[in-house]
């Protein structure tokens, strides 16, 4: 009877968890100057001459392109479609998890010296950088982040259902997180880019769950 009614509890929690994000209801941290919502989609000029950085290998912090979030406690995944009009080195656009200026995650496409890249950039005081070569140009991609304990998992799709793990890091737990979607053309002008199907999944706390399973 106790299994049955965990299994119970997990089943309707995740029921309950999946939620179809309301653009409208969304913040800005650094609104770009040009941006619509229509049919469910939020596409954006990316500010020019605009980054999240801090300070590894080039010795700069930047902090000023445009992201748009809403804010979320404990475990979750979320995920959102990418389409981007790139144009100069470096313009990227994908997910964002930020705890403050000095601790984030940004995951997806960025465009480097003429090919697609799936890009990530931790971020706890100083930045790192991490990228996967596509050797095509997909017409858009997938990216999903997994938040559990005190780690973050960021998956890339091109269909929405085959997942590949592009990169685990280490991410703090138990805080409230700002969790959306980014664009940057840190060396360019600026570009268009769009986001779809933005989905947030409230994941129970896998120790709570632990704990259930022992008691």
């Amino acid at each position: 009877m106790k299994n049955i009614i965990f299994t119970s509890f997990i089943i309707l929690s995740a029921f309950k968890g999946i939620k179809a994000q309301s653009l409208e209801k969304m913040t800005w941290f650094n609104e770009p100057s040009q941006w619509e919502i229509k049919d469910k989609k939020l596409t954006m000029t990316v500010t020019p001459q605009s980054d999240y950085w801090r300070i590894s290998h080039y010795g700069f912090t930047v902090d000023d392109a445009p992201f748009y979030y809403n804010t979320y406690g404990g475990e979750f995944e979320a995920k959102v479609k990418i389409t981007g009009d790139y144009k100069a080195r470096f313009d990227q656009t994908g997910i964002m998890l930020r705890i403050d200026e000095q601790n984030y995650i940004k995951a997806g496409v960025e465009f480097v010296d003429g090919k697609f890249n799936l890009s990530t950039v931790v971020t706890h005081k100083t930045s790192d950088w991490s990228v996967i070569v596509l050797e095509k140009t997909p017409p858009f991609v997938w990216i999903k982040a997994v938040r559990r304990l005190d780690a973050v998992e960021i998956f890339y799709s091109f269909d929405d259902k085959d997942y590949v793990l592009m990169r685990n890091a280490n991410f703090q737990d138990n805080t409230p997180v700002q969790v959306g979607f980014m664009g940057a053309s840190p060396d360019g002008n600026g570009f268009k880019a769009t986001f779809e199907n933005f989905s947030v999944k409230h994941l129970p706390d896998q120790r709570r769950l632990d704990w259930l399973k022992k008691n």
